[in-house]
């Protein structure tokens, strides 16, 4: 998270353990980007190749799949990451200190527990897809719920981040705690 000041000079673990998330989540986000300009590019050549070559690129749709996949994923786990994913905040914004405090804390160990299922059984996913292979593009079905075990992993770790922070007293979050 970009807007967080870190202290010059600070070499503590929480400070090294930031550095590490952030080039997680912007490792994401290039990700993210980049399946998003091919999967533009991808479309653009199914077009082309329907309408004006009359011969339809048919591994676009297969492709284009496996890329909205990574994009969703990686994409929601940067989302946890800069708190910008959907939350509900009404509750949170009228009680007290303490008792927001307590909804982020909950709601954390909520995201640390679905982030969790997605690694557990989306590697148990990817491992038993993995012998067969995508049609049209050959390439192991695994690959299709890969990103959802990568983006739980990361779901995962970046709420665990949220969370050491926040029992640290060094939450940026101060919009949703107070």
């Amino acid at each position: 998270m970009t807007d967080r000041p870190i202290p010059s000079g600070d070499t503590s673990l929480l400070s090294r353990m930031e550095v590490v998330l952030d080039g997680l989540a912007a490792l994401c986000r290039l990700i993210t980007g980049v399946a998003l300009v091919v999967l533009t590019v991808i479309f653009g050549w199914l077009v082309f190749g329907r309408y004006v070559l009359n011969a339809t690129p048919t591994w676009v749709e297969q492709a284009a799949l496996l890329l909205v996949m990574t994009i969703a994923f990686l994409g929601a786990a940067v989302g946890i990451h800069e708190n910008t994913h959907l939350s509900v905040a009404a509750f949170r914004t009228i009680a007290p200190r303490w008792m927001r405090t307590l909804f982020v804390v909950v709601t954390d160990l909520l995201l640390a527990g679905f982030g969790l299922l997605l690694l557990w059984q989306g590697t148990k996913l990817t491992m038993f897809k993995w012998g067969s292979m995508i049609p049209l593009i050959q390439l192991p079905e695994g690959l299709r719920s890969l990103p959802l075990t990568v983006g739980g992993g990361l779901i995962l770790i970046f709420t665990l981040g949220h969370l050491m922070r926040l029992m640290a007293g060094r939450d940026p979050r101060r919009d949703t705690i107070g």
